[in-house]
C-alpha cells in the first residue's frame, strides 16, 4: 500500500466517523467535510496558488509542502465525492499507457 493510499483510508474513516455523528472534535478533515464541497474546492484552489508560488520563487522545500498540501485537499475531495483511490489511479494508469502515443500537432501557417 502507498502512502497515498494509506492516507486517502484515513480520510475514509473521518469521513465515515464525520456522516455516522462521531467525528474527532478537532479533526481538520471532518471540518472539511463539515463544510462542504464548496470548501473543499476553495481550499483547493487556495493551495495550487501557494504551490504555484512556491514553485515560482525556487523554494524546493515549501514547494514539496505546498504540493501535499495541495493533494491532501484533493483526496478530501475525492472522498467527499465518493471516488475511491483506486479509481483515481485507474485513470493514471490508463494515461500512463497512452505515453509515446501524443496526437500529433498540425502546423497551420496563418499567412498563407
Amino acid at each position: 500500500m502507498t502512502v497515498y493510499q494509506e492516507i486517502f483510508e484515513v480520510l475514509k474513516a473521518r469521513k465515515e466517523q464525520f456522516d455516522k455523528g462521531e467525528a474527532p472534535e478537532k479533526s481538520y478533515t471532518c471540518y472539511l467535510y463539515s463544510q462542504g464541497v464548496d470548501k473543499i474546492c476553495k481550499k483547493i484552489g487556495e493551495e495550487a496558488s501557494e504551490t504555484i508560488i512556491a514553485a515560482k520563487n525556487s523554494d524546493n522545500d515549501e514547494l514539496k509542502n505546498e504540493i501535499n498540501d495541495l493533494l491532501y485537499h484533493v483526496m478530501v475531495l475525492a472522498v467527499n465525492q465518493g471516488l475511491d483511490w483506486a479509481d483515481v489511479e485507474k485513470v493514471l494508469d490508463e494515461r500512463n499507457e497512452k505515453i509515446g502515443n501524443l496526437k500529433q500537432f498540425k502546423t497551420v501557417d496563418k499567412n498563407t
